[in-house]
């Protein structure tokens, strides 16, 4: 007896089309989906069947979306979505804040060629920086005079840095060192822009 596959219907999600999935995820071949003819899945096992959100209508949406990186201010307290890689590597000035939260904030940084963040510490707030582009110098330690941990980052690497523990991040390539920065609590006042290092002393004198 010869079988014939159920040709199902799709339905229509709002918002993202006016018009029903193509007919070939209705009725594919053998050769344009990976199932053989006589163990193709029911319509609510297929990966665009029962989820609007895999649809390639918006999927696209969300891809070029993600392309899109607001201008660099602060948002805080204000919900975001943004490319946070994007936003390093379009970010020219020493210190940006693009979120000031009541528990968190974060910044972005350019660090020149052979300069540094500079030599800290933040008693009360923990700190993560995340290189999305260059390479640097990492040293830490319980001392101004006793930075015993010291060790080489790239991009991709992530620093985290305890309250209380001197610090300093040193530029070791030849382009721009571009990060992003989460402090928690939030160091620096809301807004905060420093379009160089020295403004950036400055302000905390």
């Amino acid at each position: 007896m010869f079988f014939r596959p159920q040709r199902f219907s799709h339905p229509v999600y709002p918002g993202i089309s006016d018009q029903p999935y193509p007919q070939v995820y209705a009725q594919p071949s053998p050769s344009s989906y990976p199932y053989s003819y006589w163990s193709y899945p029911a319509a609510w096992q297929r990966p665009y069947a029962g989820d609007p959100r895999f649809h390639p209508e918006y999927a696209q949406i969300r891809r070029e979306d993600s392309q899109i990186c607001p201008e660099l201010k602060d948002y805080g307290k204000e919900p975001l979505v943004i490319n946070i890689e994007k936003a390093a590597e379009q970010n020219s000035t020493f210190r940006t804040a693009i979120w000031t939260g009541t528990y968190f904030q974060v910044t972005v940084m350019s660090i020149p060629a052979g300069e540094d963040i500079g030599l800290e510490v933040h008693p009360k707030t923990d700190q993560f920086i995340r290189i999305e582009e260059g390479q640097g110098l990492v040293r830490m330690g319980d001392a101004k005079e006793r930075l015993d941990f010291e060790t080489a980052a790239r991009e991709g690497d992530a620093v985290l840095i305890p309250a209380g523990k001197w610090h300093n991040l040193i530029n070791t390539g030849d382009q721009p060192l571009k990060v992003y920065v989460i402090y928690a609590p939030p160091e620096h006042p809301r807004g905060t822009v420093h379009a160089t290092k020295a403004e950036a002393m400055a302000a905390h004198v």
